[in-house]
């Protein structure tokens, strides 16, 4: 991808599944990525494994419910390496019906899936501002779509994802920063094992998930991240405020 070579980008959520197949696609790139995760070990694991590869990575342990870390966090990896790309990623999620669900569910699901990329944009946005524009990709989800049986709070809040997203588009285009979003269907990630843990047949689930996809299966991390570098590319320099869903045909929304 065109201009990625020398950028300096922020992965949130980027120790596991589609964060770290993130990661280590950029840095393949050439892309100094600071992997911003509230569990240690999973960052230094792909930070290690980058290094390895010959790429530039680093590990920071952020909340990313607490806004204060996340000021603090941003702030300092642009003192330490810049900052032009910004990858907002982490997600969580189980699945439940809207009905058993309680208010501190909805707490949880929304401070991780809206409250928290808020935070990162709000002192991002600034920062790339000042340095002359910049990329944002936003990992939302074909959730946020169509909507989804057993997550409607998490389908809310990657629906509001896309819609900051398009209204920040318009906002900051005069900056040259751009918003653009992916849109991942099911995948084979440690979330959506998760996901499964509050399901009573979750390999019935699961079948029933892979049928409903037209190419006949579940998708892996490392479909999602070849998206994500295009957007965050000089290739991509005149899109902004889109969608685009990367789930094997199971959304397909003009």
């Amino acid at each position: 991808m065109r201009g990625l070579q020398g950028k300096s980008a922020i992965v949130t959520g980027g120790g596991r599944g589609i964060g770290a197949a993130i990661v280590e696609r950029l840095a393949e790139e050439g892309v100094c990525v600071t992997v911003f995760d509230i569990v240690a070990e999973n960052a230094v694991a792909v930070v290690e494994k980058v290094c390895a590869a010959g790429g530039n990575a680093h590990a920071l342990t952020v909340d990313l419910t607490d806004h204060e870390q996340v000021k603090q966090a941003i702030k300092g990896t642009h003192e330490a390496h810049g900052l032009d790309i910004v990858i907002n990623n982490a997600g969580w999620d189980l699945f439940i019906p809207f009905v058993d669900t309680t208010p501190d569910f909805w707490t949880k699901v929304i401070d991780i899936n809206y409250r928290a990329p808020l935070s990162v944009l709000h002192t991002a946005i600034p920062l790339l501002i000042r340095s002359g524009g910049g990329r944002v990709v936003t990992i939302a989800s074909d959730a946020g779509r169509g909507g989804s049986s057993g997550e409607a709070v998490y389908s809310g809040c990657k629906a509001g994802l896309i819609a900051l997203s398009k209204s920040l588009a318009r906002e900051h285009s005069r900056h040259n920063i751009t918003f653009n979003v992916v849109c991942p269907g099911p995948t084979e990630t440690p979330l959506f094992s998760g996901f499964m843990e509050g399901v009573s047949n979750p390999e019935k689930l699961r079948e029933a998930f892979r049928r409903s996809v037209p190419m006949g299966r579940i998708g892996e991390p490392n479909d999602l991240p070849g998206a994500v570098a295009f957007f965050a590319s000089d290739d991509a320099a005149y899109i902004t405020g889109q969608v685009l869903s990367v789930s094997g045909g199971l959304t397909m929304i003009g």
